[in-house]
């Protein structure tokens, strides 16, 4: 079976995804520890894919539970050059409706502590994040997103908030003071190590709730998320679908590069170690830098 080239991270409510033929289940040993749950392969409208269920089928492991790195890396040694993510969240704008789908085109870091970096341990390495999102892949969930019928925000600001507590009245009110546009738990550190791996990423912000500033619609709930997830799940799945042919392996983006003109540390001073670990992600480019 050929590679997996495009991932599929699972939020809240997608749990798996229906269509995939030849389908096989993979756990992948990482060495970072295990990843949320074993991967699923196989073919989606006759293209290689590989899908995880970010929070484990069943739902058990909480935002700041997640393993992060193992996620992303097993999707690297499976061969994926994309990662198209899913995840709930909360509206910051009265314009952002629940059931809306927003493309987040930057990031602001609200969590307290998660390892948000594969390197370290000797092996030094800066990328740029300036623009965190994978431009092209972005465009293209948009154009899939208006096909299917949802309504679609593409560009906006998502705050990442440690949880797994919902916001104060007060951060709410900040984080609107701040100018962003979806809160939610998850997706910047899968965004950080998805540049690291050099995979191009992007995400589709399933807006579930007002969070808690906006008075008329009283505070969000478990109950009231959950109402809304399981549209928003198959609204999701719809738009993967339509998504998944536009997808080119071929790629010109900056994404592809990104530890190109990053790594600081010269080969000859990483320990043997950390080149075993980490090479999936650097190999190619310590063997064009080895004397």
């Amino acid at each position: 079976m050929a590679k997996a080239v495009i991932g599929i991270m699972g939020g809240t409510g997608i749990y798996e995804m229906e269509g995939i033929t030849d389908l096989r289940e993979e756990r992948v040993t990482t060495p970072f520890g295990d990843p949320s749950d074993a991967y699923l392969l196989g073919r989606l409208d006759e293209h290689p894919v590989a899908f995880l269920a970010r929070h484990g089928r069943g739902h058990r492991l909480l935002p700041s539970e997640l393993n992060f790195r193992a996620n992303i890396y097993g999707f690297k040694v499976l061969g994926a050059q994309w990662i198209i993510s899913a995840s709930a969240v909360g509206s910051m704008r009265e314009e952002i409706h629940p059931l809306d789908i927003v493309i987040p085109d930057q990031f602001f870091d609200r969590t307290k502590g998660r390892v948000s970096t594969f390197f370290g341990d000797g092996l030094v390495v800066h990328v740029s994040f300036a623009d965190p999102v994978c431009p092209h892949l972005s465009h293209l969930l948009t154009q899939a997103g208006q096909q299917a019928g949802a309504r679609m925000h593409e560009g906006g600001t998502y705050v990442c908030i440690e949880g797994p507590q919902f916001s104060t009245r007060a951060e709410s009110r900040i984080y609107r003071g701040w100018g962003v546009d979806v809160i939610g738990m998850t997706n910047l550190q899968e965004a950080k190590l998805s540049r690291e791996a050099e995979i191009c990423y992007a995400t589709m912000a399933l807006v579930t709730d007002y969070d808690v500033w906006h008075e008329a619609e009283g505070d969000v709930t478990v109950e009231k998320v959950i109402a809304i997830l399981h549209k928003n799940a198959a609204t999701a799945k719809a738009i993967i679908k339509r998504v998944i042919p536009m997808v080119q392996p071929e790629r010109s983006c900056a994404c592809s590069q990104a530890l190109k003109d990053a790594i600081i540390t010269p080969p000859q001073a990483i320990s043997e170690a950390a080149k075993k670990k980490l090479w999936p992600l650097v190999g190619k480019y310590l063997e064009q830098r080895s004397p």
